[in-house]
């Protein structure tokens, strides 16, 4: 039987079907409805953030945050990510400058952060990883000496807690992506939470063509609106978002067991508070290189992901722009890490057969 990397969550058939009942009376299925604002509210309770906006994806979210937060010039960043965070700031008209990650966990290192800032830098853009949080102390001191905001790609982070507060409790703003392969999912789908009533007015604006009544649009806004049906998704697995957790950890716990100690695999730490959102390993110095641990692992039906690489600073559509060379950890880390298939349902015989065929 195929595994894949990752399996989207699904809440029973008939919570789903009771949930979007009412969408057949009210044939209200888009712009604001009932369910969009019922999720908006449940979101912001569980993340303890007084504005969550909802956006169709998390990367038009980010790109509307960067707009509304006002963000040009140069942009302190991470090219550990995925494709969507260096792309949004390019599209939105900023120059990305990327700062190496730190060894120990593969985010943004805040010191070397520091020494990229110039009078032209207008923000940071760190990103949480794996389920993992930035050092979000540093950065937000770093921050305050240069007067920067701090926009966090948190799209890993849903769930994750750091001494018992979720990831919209840092930084000014955060965006977190519901994408079906997510730990939380609205089969597509993003938010931005904040804490600036008046940026959560420019983001909604910024949803939905800058309009403000039926005949007036007060700004130049896209379209970026979650439907009722993934609205109605997103409340029911937010119901069920905490066993969905439990059981991922049991699988890397699993994971754990068999691959700690394992000469040239490095684990990365996974927090008292991590979501478990992925499962990295390292190859380095192991009897596989990252590549043909790949190509093992397919060969038995199994589809790992080398994720993140390339660097986003590699991308082929940024050729001769950057130099993945002058952030050596996140190049080394892009070359050997590979993320193990991980979901709430895999099996132990399944972890056991995948760790079976890496180990020999």
């Amino acid at each position: 039987m195929r595994i894949n990397v990752a399996r989207s969550s699904m809440p029973p058939f008939e919570e789903y079907c009771e949930e979007i009942r009412p969408l057949w009376e009210s044939r209200w299925l888009t712009n604001s409805g009932e369910k969009s604002l019922a999720l908006e509210a449940a979101l912001a309770a569980y993340l303890d953030a007084p504005e969550v906006v909802l956006f169709s994806n998390g990367h038009l979210a980010l790109e509307a945050a960067i707009r509304a937060m006002g963000l040009a010039g140069e942009v302190i960043t991470t090219p550990f990510t995925f494709a969507s965070t260096t792309h949004a700031l390019v599209r939105c008209g900023c120059v990305p400058v990327f700062a190496d990650v730190r060894e120990s966990d593969l985010t943004m290192d805040p010191a070397l952060a520091e020494r990229l800032i110039t009078p032209r830098t207008t923000a940071i853009l760190p990103v949480h990883v794996y389920g993992n949080y930035c050092d979000v102390e540093a950065l937000r001191a770093v921050a305050d000496r240069h007067g920067l905001p701090v926009l966090y790609d948190a799209a890993h982070a849903f769930g994750a807690t750091l001494g018992g507060r979720g990831a919209a409790a840092f930084g000014d703003a955060s965006m977190f992506s519901f994408h079906a392969t997510k730990v939380f999912h609205t089969i597509e789908g993003g938010a931005i939470a904040c804490h600036d009533a008046a940026l959560a007015d420019r983001l909604r604006l910024e949803r939905n063509f800058g309009i403000t009544g039926p005949e007036t649009a007060v700004s130049v806004g896209g379209n970026a609106k979650l439907n009722e049906f993934q609205a109605a998704m997103g409340l029911c697995n937010l119901r069920h978002l905490q066993d969905e957790i439990v059981k991922r950890r049991a699988v890397c716990a699993a994971y754990r067991q068999r691959l700690s100690g394992v000469p040239g695999l490095r684990l990365l730490p996974a927090g008292e508070g991590c979501n478990c959102a992925y499962f990295p390993v390292l190859l380095e110095g192991f009897r596989f290189s990252r590549d043909e641990a790949f190509a093992a692992l397919a060969r038995h039906d199994i589809y790992a992901r080398k994720y993140f690489y390339p660097l986003t600073s590699a991308l082929a559509c940024y050729e001769g722009q950057f130099d993945p060379g002058r952030t050596p950890v996140a190049l080394r880390a892009s070359e050997h890490v590979l993320t193990l298939p991980l979901y709430a349902d895999l099996s132990f015989s399944d972890v056991n057969r995948i760790c079976d065929i890496l180990l020999g």
